[in-house]
């Protein structure tokens, strides 16, 4: 296989990475559309929100990737570059969870809006990623060089770990571990008495993705230079506490209260 694994549709000859990232834009939302719960939500407030994840999200991910090698960052800046390229999915998920949140207390909404999101996120996510593998090194998603069964040559003869696949790979065993809240919080098993709190889906696949990124990033060829952490594991770090602290930190009665209104 010679990467970039350009797509031909015709007479167009068309990037892997351009392709498959706006199918996973489009796909996403498609899916959210189609499976997203009926609520109260008046459409203006749906848009302000809206607007305030796509916000969060498109900051998110430029701040954390401009945080990957502050010197270059800075010295791009002081040349007057503008540092249009690069974004990071984990800056994306937590600038938009920020994003949600301020512009939900903003316009007064309290109920929890992340259940919804999280089988069209692992979707949209899984489908990026195989535009991030197609494209090779120039994506600089790979891994370092290993001697595994899975190593993969992107073109300059070194076996790397496709961590791209491995993302994949774990979004779909999260996406089947995640079905029993998902069937709750659709009021499936409100009979049985499970107690389900409005938000918790969402706190598990953020908990649940951090968590990974935070590991898959010691098999990545990036700096590390936070005391042996990258940017992505900080942000992972920071991430994992607050979701633990929702998760774990308080009683069954207190995050009822708490985390039905502002959980995602």
């Amino acid at each position: 296989m010679e990467f970039p694994v350009y797509l031909h549709i015709g007479s167009w000859r068309i990037h892997p990475h351009v392709l498959f990232e706006t199918l996973s834009y489009f796909i996403g939302f498609r899916v959210y559309l189609w499976t997203r719960r009926s609520s109260q939500m008046s459409k203006l407030v749906s848009l302000q929100i809206l607007a305030g994840t796509i916000l969060g999200a498109a900051l998110g991910a430029k701040l954390l990737f401009w945080l990957e090698d502050p010197a270059a960052t800075w010295e791009q800046l002081s040349q007057g570059h503008l540092l249009w390229g690069g974004k990071t999915i984990v800056g994306g998920l937590l600038g938009g969870l920020i994003g949600v949140e301020l512009t939900k207390r903003l316009v007064g909404w309290k109920s929890s809006t992340g259940d919804d999101f999280v089988y069209p996120l692992i979707l949209g996510i899984a489908i990026g990623r195989i535009g991030c593998f197609l494209t090779g090194l120039d994506d600089h998603t790979y891994g370092i060089a290993t001697t595994w069964v899975t190593g993969v040559d992107f073109g300059d003869g070194i076996l790397r770990h496709p961590t791209q696949l491995y993302e994949i790979a774990f979004l779909v065993v999260l996406a089947i571990l995640l079905i029993p809240l998902y069937r709750q919080s659709r009021g499936q098993l409100a009979a049985a008495g499970t107690g389900y709190l409005s938000g918790r889906m969402f706190q598990w696949f953020m908990a649940g993705y951090l968590l990974f990124r935070f590991a898959i990033e010691f098999i990545k060829p990036t700096l590390h230079p936070y005391l042996g952490l990258n940017n992505i594991q900080l942000a992972c770090l920071a991430g994992l506490i607050y979701y633990g602290w929702l998760l774990f930190g308080k009683g069954p009665q207190q995050r009822t209260a708490v985390t039905a209104d502002y959980s995602g």
